[in-house]
C-alpha cells in the first residue's frame, strides 16, 4: 500500500504554503523540509510522493535536486513565478499552479492508487487508449497481460498511431510505476551523439564534455527506458544496445568503470524490421533480442467506430489545457470517419487543435472542415445544423448556445413550446457554461452573468448544479 505521507520542499514560501494547504485538506500527511540537503537523512519508503514547489526554491537548493531521482515519486509544482522551473526528466508529474480540483485528483489518482477491483484501475490506465473498438480492447488486454513482467517489449506500428501512449501504461501498470519513465527518440539524435545520451559520458571524453554527465539508461534506472523510432537507430549503436540488453550493464563514454543497470526497455518503431533485417540496416540478433513480446498498434483508418470518443477526449484535453472548447457536429464527425487518415490519432488531434482556433467555443459543421475532407461529402452532410436545446439543457447535439442571437432569427416551432422551460433550460445552459468558462468559480462565473453571487449560489441550487466542479484555491 502506497504511503499517505507527503514530503513538500522548501518549507517557506508562498507557493508552499498553498500546497500544504491543499494537501492536507486533501487528506494527506504532510512533512516538510527547509532544505534538499536533509533529503540524505530521508527514508524514501517513509513518503509516497514528494512534492516540489519550484518557485519558491533557492538557486542553491535547484542543484541538489538530483538527489530525488533515486528515493521516491516526484510531483514538480510551477506557479509561473520569476525561478524557472528546474529540469527534472524523471518527474513523474508537473503541476502548473493555480490548478482545479479535477487535474490535481487526476494526479494524486494516478501516485495513490484506489485500493479495490481491477476494474476500476482499468479505467485510470486506459483514459488515454479511447475507444471500444475490438482493435483497441485487444491492446488493452495485452498491456495487461505484459505489463507486470519484465519481458522486453516492442510496439509497433504507423507514425501517429500512439506508441508512446502504449509505453507509458506498461509503465504505469507495473511495478515500476514509480520509478522514472524515460523516453528518447533513436531518430531524432545524430548518431554521434547518441552513445552518450544513452550511456552518458565523463568530463573530457570528447570536445565539449565540461562535465559529467548520466545516460538515460542510468535516469531510468529501476524504471522503464522507451527507445522510440528504434528502426533508425544506426549499426554501429545497435550492437552496443545488444550489449547493454544482454549483459545488463555498460560504460559510460570516455570510462572504463562497469555500471550495472535494471532497466526494463520498450522499442517501438514505424518500420517493418523484418523489411530492415532482409536490406542490412537492422541487425537480426537484435531484433530478436527486442522482440520478445510485441504489440501492434492499430491505425485510425481500422477503427474508424473510435473517433467520435477521440474527438470528445481531445476536446476535453483543449478545454481543460487551453480553455477553449470545439465540438463536431454528427455530418462532420460522419466524414472523419470516411477519411483514411495516413498521420493517424496525431493528425485527428492536430485537426481537432487547428478547428479550436478557427471556431472556438462553437460547433464545426461538416462545411467548415478543410478541402480534403469535404470530397467525402454528400448533399446532405452540407446542410445547415439547427440550434436547440436538448432536455437537461445542453446544447443537442453539442451545439452551442446562441447568446448574442438577433431576435428576428429566432423561430417559434410549429407545434409551439413550453416557454418556461425553455427558458430554465437556456439559463442552467449559461450558468453551466459560465462555470466552464471560470473553472468552476461561483464568484468569477456571477461576475460573467452580471449577478450576485448569492443569487448565482441559489440558482445552481434550484437546478440541482452544486455538484459542479469548483476551485480547491
Amino acid at each position: 500500500m502506497v504511503s499517505r505521507r507527503v514530503l513538500l520542499l522548501p518549507a517557506q514560501g508562498e507557493l508552499s504554503r498553498q500546497l500544504a494547504l491543499v494537501l492536507r485538506f486533501a487528506g494527506f500527511d504532510v512533512d516538510t523540509v527547509s532544505s534538499t540537503q536533509s533529503l540524505d537523512q530521508i527514508g524514501a519508503a517513509d513518503y509516497g510522493v514528494v512534492f516540489v514547489a519550484a518557485d519558491d526554491l533557492a538557486g542553491s537548493a535547484v542543484a541538489t535536486l538530483d538527489g530525488l531521482d533515486r528515493q521516491m515519486p516526484v510531483v514538480l509544482v510551477h506557479g509561473g513565478g520569476e525561478v524557472a522551473a528546474p529540469s527534472l526528466p524523471w518527474a513523474a508529474a508537473r503541476l502548473a499552479w493555480p490548478t482545479t480540483h479535477e487535474t490535481l485528483k487526476d494526479c494524486l489518482d494516478k501516485l495513490f492508487p484506489r485500493e479495490g477491483a481491477a476494474g476500476s484501475r482499468s479505467i485510470e490506465l486506459f483514459r488515454a487508449l479511447v475507444g471500444d473498438s475490438r482493435a483497441i480492447q485487444n491492446t488493452r488486454e495485452l498491456i495487461l497481460q505484459v505489463a507486470q513482467s519484465d519481458a522486453t517489449v516492442l510496439v509497433l506500428g504507423e507514425s501517429g498511431t500512439g506508441k508512446e501512449v502504449i509505453a507509458r501504461n506498461l509503465h504505469y501498470y507495473s511495478s515500476r510505476r514509480s520509478k522514472p519513465f524515460v523516453p528518447i527518440n533513436c531518430g531524432a539524435i545524430p548518431g554521434e551523439l547518441l552513445e552518450s545520451e544513452l550511456f552518458g559520458h565523463e568530463k573530457g571524453a570528447f570536445t565539449g564534455a565540461l562535465n559529467s554527465r548520466q545516460g538515460r539508461f542510468e535516469l531510468a534506472e529501476g524504471g522503464t527506458l522507451f527507445l522510440d523510432e528504434i528502426g533508425d537507430m544506426p549499426m554501429a549503436m545497435q550492437v552496443k544496445l545488444l550489449r547493454v540488453l544482454q549483459e545488463r550493464c555498460f560504460e559510460r563514454v570516455g570510462s572504463n568503470k562497469t555500471i550495472q543497470c535494471d532497466v526494463r526497455v520498450v522499442a517501438a518503431t514505424h518500420r517493418n524490421l523484418e523489411d530492415e533485417i532482409a536490406n542490412n540496416r537492422f541487425r537480426e540478433d537484435l531484433y530478436n533480442r527486442l522482440n520478445v513480446f510485441p504489440i501492434e498498434v492499430p491505425a485510425l483508418r481500422e477503427r474508424i467506430e473510435d473517433i467520435p470518443p477521440l474527438v470528445d477526449e481531445l476536446g476535453a484535453r483543449l478545454k481543460a489545457e487551453k480553455k477553449v472548447s470545439v465540438r463536431l457536429a454528427p455530418a462532420a464527425i460522419r466524414l472523419l470517419q470516411r477519411y483514411h487518415w495516413p498521420g493517424n490519432v496525431r493528425e485527428l488531434s492536430n485537426l481537432v487543435e487547428r478547428l479550436a482556433i478557427l471556431h472556438p467555443n462553437r460547433v464545426v459543421n461538416a462545411a467548415d472542415l478543410p478541402e480534403k475532407f469535404l470530397r467525402y461529402a454528400e448533399p446532405a452532410d452540407l446542410a445547415p445544423v439547427p440550434v436547440r436545446l436538448d432536455s437537461e439543457g445542453t446544447t443537442a447535439p453539442g451545439e452551442p448556445v446562441p447568446v448574442n442571437m438577433d431576435a428576428s432569427s429566432i423561430r417559434l416551432p410549429e407545434d409551439g413550446l413550453d416557454l418556461k422551460e425553455h427558458l430554465n433550460a437556456l439559463e442552467c445552459a449559461l450558468i453551466r457554461q459560465a462555470l466552464d468558462e471560470t473553472d468552476g468559480v461561483v464568484a468569477h462565473a456571477a461576475v460573467l452573468l452580471r449577478m450576485r453571487r448569492t443569487t448565482l449560489v441559489e440558482k445552481l441550487r434550484k437546478y440541482g448544479l452544486r455538484g459542479e466542479e469548483t476551485s480547491i484555491i
